[in-house]
């Protein structure tokens, strides 16, 4: 028989020619029956190991990729997660990292990432809504999590499996991965404190995310503890351009009650906070110290006076990739939750000078 025109039993194309290899391919190079080839790139207990390292070998040597629609028909899986993103998410390496996270913890599974870009301009739930409705993935994960957030009801209320980068507050358990931000601010007050700051303002979230009231939350437990006041800074958040939050530092700055530090919530608001600082005629490190969190780790580069806080994002979508294939897999809930502590607040260390051997 031709193998290279008819599909083989397993939806796939045939081998021959420029056709993509089949598990008709596998078991050919290897000896073995397709049934065995199968199962052995199944991870099947019943297949020896040796086998199932031999045809994953070979599998990976000649390219073999599954025929999705093939895989749908037989299983009623699409072996895809959809990472819902808004397409106008931080610069910095958020989304880059975000991705490579989640795709790194997909390497040794059968499932593959598909990005759905969505704008913060449109209703948010479309793009989860077209995910489950034609069931084009097997799981989902969201970010920009909202505290009462319809997402994550749709979604429960149909027994879709999905994973959210941050918390809800809204009375439904649910997989997710979030960023410990009340202990950032806590964290960001007390170094500024230490710094002997007095009168701080805070760069934050828009209101309607989960993360704005954990890190606003902490920022005025801190600011209490040590005594400390704040300088309002209502009118810009990191979702603001870098232009419109330069514009308002500068303002702020050249205020009688300036503020003489400033925590941020993400890295590119800062760039524009060192801008706006500047803009006024006043020094980071000097006149004003700033703590940030960051994700790019590139805010050193920009001045090294400068106090971060690193967020691993590839964390976090290692986290968020196990959590939704642990949810496909039927694992409880409660296992499928994680917190990413902050670590200390790190400072600039100027390389040691190079010493002369002459």
């Amino acid at each position: 028989m031709d193998e290279r025109t008819p599909p083989d039993d397993n939806g796939e194309q045939a081998a021959g020619g420029s056709q993509p290899p089949t598990l008709k391919t596998i078991a050919f190079m290897t000896g073995l029956g397709v049934t065995t080839v199968s199962r052995a790139l199944k991870d099947a207990p019943e297949i020896g190991a040796e086998t199932r390292r031999r045809v994953q070998l070979v599998a990976r040597q000649i390219g073999y990729r599954p025929n999705r629609a093939g895989v749908r028909l037989r299983t009623g899986k699409t072996n895809v997660i959809s990472l819902v993103l808004d397409t106008e998410e931080q610069v910095g390496g958020f989304v880059s990292d975000l991705i490579y996270g989640v795709s790194e913890a997909l390497a040794q599974t059968p499932y593959h990432l598909v990005v759905t870009p969505y704008s913060r301009n449109n209703d948010s739930l479309e793009p989860v809504k077209y995910v489950v409705e034609t069931a084009s993935a097997d799981g989902v994960i969201i970010s920009r999590t909202e505290p009462d957030d319809k997402r994550v009801r749709y979604m429960t209320e149909r027994g879709f499996p999905f994973a959210t980068h941050g918390r809800t507050h809204m009375g439904i358990e649910h997989p997710f991965h979030d960023f410990d931000n009340h202990a950032y601010s806590v964290e960001a007050v007390k170094k500024l404190a230490s710094l002997g700051r007095k009168r701080l303002a805070l760069l934050a979230p828009p209101a309607n995310l989960s993360y704005y009231r954990h890190m606003r939350d902490g920022f005025a437990d801190a600011l209490m503890e040590h005594g400390l006041t704040e300088v309002p800074f209502p009118t810009a958040t990191v979702d603001h351009s870098i232009d419109e939050i330069r514009a308002v530092t500068s303002e702020l700055m050249r205020r009688p009650n300036r503020p003489d530090a400033f925590v941020s919530g993400a890295g590119a608001g800062t760039f524009a906070l060192v801008a706006g600082v500047e803009d006024a005629g006043f020094k980071v490190g000097q006149d004003v110290d700033i703590v940030s969190k960051q994700s790019s780790r590139l805010l050193h580069l920009l001045r090294p006076q400068l106090y971060v806080v690193n967020e691993d994002v590839r964390l976090a979508g290692r986290e968020l990739a196990t959590a939704v294939l642990g949810r496909i897999a039927g694992r409880d809930i409660g296992s499928l939750q994680s917190l990413s502590k902050p670590r200390a607040v790190e400072a600039y260390e100027t390389p040691a000078p190079v010493k002369s051997n002459g």
